[in-house]
């Protein structure tokens, strides 16, 4: 008689409040992204015009933060099944150029004007930061050479803007200010791409004409931010969990719970997102199955010492952030280096509270923890899905056009602005009835997501 195979290492419980966090940036990116009068906001629901950081300026960055966490438990669980890294890469490869065709189909909807395609955007950065960020993980794992392409990328970007001279412009701080809107390396390089692929491709517009906010130039600091990420998943991988027992499920019904997340569905009654569910996802953590290529073990830690990494290195990269600001002033549409390091030290104590509420305090366990994180679980669960039914509600009502007797010029306004005047804002416009735009169309996105997460359904995007 042989003997039967042992059974497979225990997984670690997930880390919930990854879940939970991605779910409110998304919800809050479609917020900030959808308000019904763009003249009405709240300032912190808006970005700050230049220089300068405001909530919604911490949006963006966030997510790719959760994506370079993701990553990590991504490939770590990809490398126990056994997958090789020429697997791994050509899966890489194939979700950034996903998210790419995605962007390109919004880009088109409805109309398909093909010479007014803008190749930049959300989506795209999205894609290049995971695809790059991806790949330098999937090569290496240690820290301290993360840890140095990081500060490679932050130093460099801050030096291309401020030494490098800029073609028929001049040398920064000299012939032209620092980080002028229009005269700086990086939306002289948006302008040459551009004017590059209106000539050969004969499409390519920027957002903002003569500059783009999710240029090529500026993707590099955006990388670090990603890796950033992916370091604080390496140091998230090191809590010690007490091992449950579990089993495999076939292939065919492993599925991702987010659009860049590493997980593996697995028969677990005593999942914390779902106690009741026969089937739960959880993550690899097994440092034994490393292969070689990936860093060496590294020694436990208790939860208690990951949180108070969490939130030192979240007050240290705040502080570097403001000091830096001083000579390279913190600026979303540019992604400076000092932009960088503040906007991840705010992730990094965000993800500290919501670690110490859901993974230490266990805050899911108790009947209104359970009603206060759910909606974010759900957002979170399918989180690119929801970020596309926005942009699709936005297009398609911006599409739909109605007559209406306050058209002051006697032409068709838009669905958007007709649903905004007589379901919001009857007696005028204000900051209160945009913001309530805005929140109705968070509902309308979590609708979907809501019916895919009855069905267990998490699309692999």
């Amino acid at each position: 008689m042989q003997d039967s195979p042992p059974a497979p290492a225990a997984a670690p419980a997930r880390v919930l409040s990854i879940d939970v966090l991605r779910g409110l940036t998304i919800a809050l990116m479609i917020l900030v992204n959808d308000p019904g009068d763009w003249a009405h906001t709240y300032t912190q629901l808006d970005h700050a015009p230049w220089n300068g950081f405001t909530l919604t300026d911490f949006v963006f960055p966030n997510f790719l933060f959760l994506v370079g966490a993701s990553i990590i438990f991504s490939l770590q669980s990809r490398i126990a099944r056994g997958d090789s890294k020429k697997t791994l890469a050509l899966h890489i490869l194939r979700r950034a150029s996903l998210i790419f065709a995605i962007k390109m189909f919004l880009t088109a909807f409805p109309y398909f004007h093909y010479t007014h395609f803008r190749i930049y955007g959300v989506l795209t950065r999205i894609a290049l930061c995971y695809l790059v960020a991806g790949l330098i993980c999937l090569v290496t794992q240690r820290a301290r050479t993360l840890l140095a392409i990081t500060a490679a990328l932050l130093i460099g970007y801050w030096a291309l803007l401020r030494f490098v001279p800029i073609p028929g412009i001049g040398t920064p701080t000299h012939e032209v200010p620092l980080l002028d809107p229009d005269r700086n390396l990086t939306a002289w390089l948006d302008r040459a791409i551009s004017a590059f692929t209106q000539s050969t491709l004969h499409t390519g517009t920027l957002y903002e004409h003569t500059r783009d906010p999710e240029g090529l130039l500026s993707t590099l600091p955006a990388i670090a931010t990603t890796l950033i990420g992916s370091l604080t998943g390496l140091w998230l991988k090191r809590v010690f969990h007490e091992r449950v027992p579990h089993e495999r499920v076939p292939h065919d019904r492993r599925s991702l719970t987010a659009p860049i997340v590493g997980s593996v569905t697995y028969k677990n009654p005593t999942s914390p997102t779902n106690p009741t569910s026969p089937t739960a996802t959880v993550c690899h953590s097994e440092r034994s199955e490393e292969p070689p290529h990936f860093a060496r073990s590294a020694s436990a830690i208790t939860a208690t010492r990951c949180l108070q990494g969490l939130i030192i290195s979240g007050i240290l990269s705040l502080a570097a952030g403001l000091l830096w600001n001083l000579s390279f002033p913190i600026n979303k549409n540019l992604w400076t280096s000092s932009y960088v390091l503040y906007s991840a030290g705010w992730s990094l104590l965000t993800l500290a509270l919501c670690y110490w509420l859901i993974d230490m305090r266990r805050l899911n366990d108790t009947p209104a923890g359970k009603v206060l994180l759910w909606p974010w679980l759900v957002f979170g669960s399918n989180a690119i899905t929801a970020f596309v039914v926005s942009n699709l509600i936005v297009k398609i009502m911006l599409w739909i056009k109605v007559y209406d007797s306050f058209s002051t010029t006697g032409k068709p306004v838009t669905a958007w602005l007709w649903t905004y005047h007589h379901l919001f804002a009857r007696n005028g416009s204000t900051n209160v009835t945009s913001l309530a735009f805005a929140i109705a169309v968070v509902a309308a996105c979590f609708l979907p997501n809501w019916l895919l997460w009855r069905k267990r359904i998490f699309l692999k995007v």
